[in-house]
């Protein structure tokens, strides 16, 4: 790995598989796993159980909480790793704020609509309806400085394609 990759940000649409895949990279890298969801204000999350999307007011102090736990946790750890929807470019900005990509990477946990629905709709006790994955499929916009990864496979298997590709022994 990178003497200078800090953090991982896990992202992708709801259903991605960012909490199961962060959470098996840092127990293989002996690093910090949050998941951002858990950073949300209750009103943020309130809304979004009843299938209205966030607007970006309601994220602006969401991803100010996050960046500002991103450089918390260098303190504390040597890599932290976020999962993170950050589906648009500003979003991204907005968490990298001034680290540059050998200190923090965008990894994209890809894959189809079918697949992503049948994981939603296998899901018990989530916050986020299905009915938001539509909103959330028209957000995402990837830029070339994404890490992509394919879903179409088990999470140990996401796990060594992401290693492979960010080059993390």
């Amino acid at each position: 790995m990178s003497s200078e990759l800090r953090t991982i940000i896990i992202m992708g649409v709801s259903g991605s598989g960012k909490s199961v895949v962060g959470s098996l990279l840092a127990m293989q890298l002996d690093a910090v796993f949050e998941d951002g969801d858990d950073f949300h204000p209750a009103s943020n999350k309130a809304k979004m159980s009843t299938g209205t999307p966030l607007t970006d007011d309601d994220r602006w102090p969401w991803y100010a909480v996050l960046r500002q736990r991103i450089e918390d946790m260098r303190h504390l750890t040597p890599v932290y790793i976020l999962a993170c929807s950050a589906l648009k470019p500003i979003y991204r900005e907005k968490l990298r704020a001034h680290d540059a990509d050998s200190t923090l990477r965008f990894v994209l946990l890809d894959g189809s609509r079918d697949l992503i629905t049948s994981r939603m709709a296998a899901r018990q006790g989530h916050f986020m309806p299905l009915s938001l994955l539509e909103s959330q499929l028209a957000t995402l916009e990837p830029t070339p400085d994404l890490v992509r990864v394919s879903i179409d496979q088990t999470p140990e298997q996401v796990v060594a394609d992401i290693r492979q590709k960010l080059a993390v022994a």
